[in-house]
């Protein structure tokens, strides 16, 4: 799965739709590639765009991002967060607006558990250890599972797909490897790539699924993301659905391990969590 056979994998993905990366986040990403990145003028590159501007500030005035006073232009948001939370917000904003289309899935639905699990994430990195790359997480919240979409609009049974996997509780990677040659994983990696994320997290969103890849136990920030990732995945499913992730019951101890977590502290993270959500 992880092991790429580049030329075979670009075969299958140019039969589908990979959205292209809108002007402004290259605009942005220019910017923001600067030696010294001017808060200023990526703050009014942003503003520029009311729709994108209106969901970046709807979204860090939620609850969970705890802020003690209404947020209401970009260049503040840039100030209290960072120019590098506020460019994965932007990038993860413009992907969802890129997804057009008849799908097999509500592509609504689909892309609030994405802003759910990126806003648990945002949650769990502000309360686990200070080497969790904060700054990234939201992108990777919102990203890791982007290659769905894809699936989705170009398949019309794929629901049942999805179907399927959950009924046996089971995450679709083998499920959509054996209908469709590929899966959501690699799709994902090749919208991440095409739109320029970061390395690590195109690696990270190739192998979101793949259990093996907190073995090491190296507690680098990749591996801090990733267990991020499980644990938010994971609150998303109590506090929506009363259930576990397909992949929690395999990896959850690792995981906790790598955070430097107890159950015991999971368990009044996920009912603070609850707290705020239902809040």
């Amino acid at each position: 799965m992880f092991n790429l056979d580049e030329q075979k994998m670009q075969k299958i993905v140019s039969s589908f739709q990979i959205p292209v990366k809108p002007q402004v986040l290259t605009n942005i990403q220019k910017l923001m590639s600067e030696e010294f990145p001017d808060i200023n003028h990526i703050s009014n590159e942003i503003s520029k765009d009311v729709g994108l501007s209106s969901a970046i500030l709807k979204i860090i005035n939620s609850p969970l991002y705890g802020m003690n006073r209404r947020i209401s232009e970009i260049k503040q948001a840039a100030m209290m967060l960072g120019l590098k939370t506020i460019e994965g917000l932007v990038t993860a904003l413009l992907l969802k607006q890129s997804f057009r289309g008849d799908a097999s899935i509500s592509l609504e639905r689909f892309w609030d558990d994405a802003l759910d699990t990126a806003n648990a994430m945002h949650f769990i990195g502000d309360r686990v250890k200070s080497d969790v790359p904060v700054d990234m997480l939201f992108t990777i919240g919102l990203f890791h599972d982007c290659g769905i979409p894809l699936l989705a609009l170009k398949y019309n049974d794929y629901k049942h797909v999805l179907i399927r996997a959950n009924d046996r509780n089971e995450n679709p990677i083998a499920h959509e490897e054996k209908a469709y040659n590929t899966n959501h994983a690699i799709l994902g990696y090749f919208v991440a790539t095409s739109w320029h994320l970061p390395t690590d997290i195109c690696q990270l969103i190739l192998r979101h699924h793949d259990h093996t890849y907190i073995e090491q136990g190296t507690g680098d920030t990749n591996e801090l993301a990733y267990c991020v990732l499980k644990a938010a995945e994971n609150l998303t499913e109590n506090v929506k659905r009363y259930a576990n992730s397909p992949d929690w019951p395999h990896i959850y101890r690792d995981v906790l391990s790598t955070l430097g977590i107890s159950e015991e502290d999971y368990k009044d993270l996920a009912d603070d969590y609850m707290q705020v959500y239902e809040g």
